[in-house]
Formats: structure tokens, C-alpha cells, sequence
């Protein structure tokens, strides 16, 4: 009963109570992850909701931007500091991460940055090549010994509270979100009926839809990244590059060259590896929104070249 309790005040309040000496169990907690799993199903009322063209063109817009906030922000700039900004366009980053239903910045920089020191190895929460593709996928996310993270690895952003509230209160953002998209598909279906949406339409596409796509468009490059593509660097992990990847994430299939220099904001070494992630976030350079921005010295496109 005590178990069932903690799990669910973690819907809620996702304290984080790491402990080195602690040997969490690397299974699915069910029932913290009951929200994830209602979240997938509920997908399944797109049935009963019906289909417009609002609601599709939203659901495809939050998954753009959502699919870049997890790759420019959550991974390029919390996980390795590619790139610099200032604390008010940090936060905004972290809220736009936090929208996409993939926990808080510490958590995810913090088993990212493990994953770089551990890559492919046991230890890696999540290999496909140790672990295999279901649990790389998904599988590690809901177990119980991954909810938590290692604070050691992430003492440059606990020193900010906003980021910590953020993090431990990860459902909020989401649920702001989702009654954001409801709100606003009622509020069409009273002023503009022709368009033929309504509040829980605009939930079950803009936010249950559009969510479950940037999760498993993301993770792809934990599981299929790992396994399959092409290698042109020697790395000491599994890391592979691959065109379709490349394209769908917005820039972070190119995941050998990530592998190969991770201090680099660009990952599409080449000028037809196309890093959309990498265009938007050198605009925003020129906007002065950021700054900084690195890109790939020569010698490190000429070092550890894999042979064909």
C-alpha cells in the first residue's frame, strides 16, 4: 500500500530521491506509469472525436515544436551546453521541453550526460544493443530505477529554482497544455462551428496525438540509432547516422556525429546532412536570442574516420 501511495504522488510531485547506495528496481512501475499508458490509449478516441483540419494542423504544429524543443533545448543546450543564453530564454526552453511530456530538464540532462559516459555499455539505461529495442524505446523510461536521476550530474542547472520547480512539478506544463487545447477547441466550436472542432477534439489530436508522435519520433534515436545506419566515425558505442532519422527528428539522427564531437550544436557535419534543429537555432542567433552557437572544427571531421 505504501508503494501504491508513492507511485502516485508521483503524478503529481516527482521528487527525485536518488540515492548511490540504493538498488532501484530496473522494471516497469505500472503504476506511475498509468498516466503514460492513458496517455497512448487515449489516442484510440480519435474514433469518437472525429477529424478536422484545425485539428490536425495543430496537432502537426505542436509536434514540431515539440520534436525541436527536445533536440535544440533538452538535448543540445540543458544536456551539453552547445550554445548559450540567458536565464529568461532558458526558462522559456524549459517550458517549451517540458510541454512534450519527457520529464523536467534535470532528469532528461541528467541521464543524457550518463548515457555519453556510458554508451552502449550495461550501464546504459538505454541500449537496444544490451538491453534490447522494446526497453531502449520505452521500456527504461517507465521503470522505477530510472525515474530518478544522479544530481551530480547536473549541478549547473539545479542552482536555478525555476528549473528545479519545473522538474519536480513535470505534469504541470503538459496539463496546462492540454486544457489549453480543449479550451481553445470549444472556444472554436461556439465562435466558428464550420470548422467542425471542438474542445475534445483538439485535445485528442493537438495534445494526446501529437504527444505520443514526439515521443516515439524522439526515442527513435535511443533504440533505431544504436542499431542501424551508417558509421562514419569510430565511436565507442553503436551510434549510427541515417538520412530518414535525420529528417524526421529535425537534425538529431545524425547521432554518429553526435557521438563523435557532442560539443557541437551542429549534427549534420555535411552540407546534405540536413540539421533543421541547427538552422532554426543559428536564426535565432541573429535574432540575439542565443548566442554562441559552435559548430565542428576541420580536425574533428578529419579524426577517427571510420573505414568503409
Amino acid at each position: 500500500m505504501r508503494q501504491l501511495a508513492r507511485s502516485v504522488v508521483k503524478w503529481f510531485a516527482n521528487d527525485n530521491l536518488f540515492c548511490p547506495q540504493t538498488s532501484y528496481a530496473n522494471k516497469i512501475d505500472w503504476i506511475r506509469a498509468l498516466p503514460f499508458i492513458l496517455l497512448n490509449l487515449s489516442c484510440l478516441f480519435v474514433f469518437v472525436v472525429g477529424f478536422s483540419g484545425v485539428a490536425l494542423t495543430v496537432a502537426l504544429v505542436l509536434w514540431f515544436v515539440r520534436v525541436f524543443s527536445i533536440g535544440a533545448f533538452y538535448h543540445r543546450y540543458f544536456s551539453h551546453r552547445t550554445y548559450k543564453a540567458n536565464r529568461f530564454w532558458q526558462f522559456i526552453f524549459a517550458i517549451l521541453g517540458a510541454s512534450a511530456v519527457q520529464r523536467g530538464p534535470l532528469w532528461w540532462a541528467s541521464h543524457h550526460r550518463h548515457h555519453h559516459v556510458v554508451s552502449d555499455q550495461p550501464d546504459d539505461a538505454h541500449s537496444p544493443i544490451h538491453h534490447g529495442f522494446l526497453w531502449s524505446h520505452v521500456g527504461w523510461f517507465l521503470s522505477e530505477k530510472n525515474y530518478y536521476y544522479n544530481p551530480e550530474h547536473v549541478k549547473d542547472l539545479a542552482k536555478y529554482p525555476e528549473l528545479v520547480f519545473i522538474d519536480r512539478y513535470d505534469s504541470l506544463i503538459p496539463t496546462i497544455l492540454g486544457v489549453s487545447l480543449f479550451c481553445l477547441g470549444s472556444l472554436l466550436n461556439y465562435l466558428a462551428p464550420s470548422l467542425g472542432t471542438s474542445g475534445f477534439q483538439m485535445l485528442i489530436w493537438g495534445f494526446c496525438i501529437s504527444t505520443v508522435a514526439v515521443f516515439n519520433t524522439t526515442v527513435t534515436i535511443n533504440s533505431i540509432s544504436h542499431l542501424f545506419g551508417r558509421r562514419r566515425f569510430e565511436t565507442k558505442d553503436n551510434s549510427h547516422n541515417s538520412f530518414i532519422l535525420g529528417l524526421l527528428t529535425l537534425g538529431e539522427g545524425w547521432h554518429n556525429n553526435h557521438h563523435h564531437y557532442p560539443a557541437s550544436t551542429r549534427q549534420g557535419f555535411m552540407w546534405w546532412e540536413i540539421d533543421i534543429t541547427y538552422y532554426i537555432l543559428k536564426l535565432m542567433e541573429k535574432l540575439h536570442i542565443i548566442s554562441d552557437v559552435r559548430g565542428v572544427p576541420k580536425l574533428i571531421l578529419e579524426k577517427n574516420l571510420a573505414k568503409e
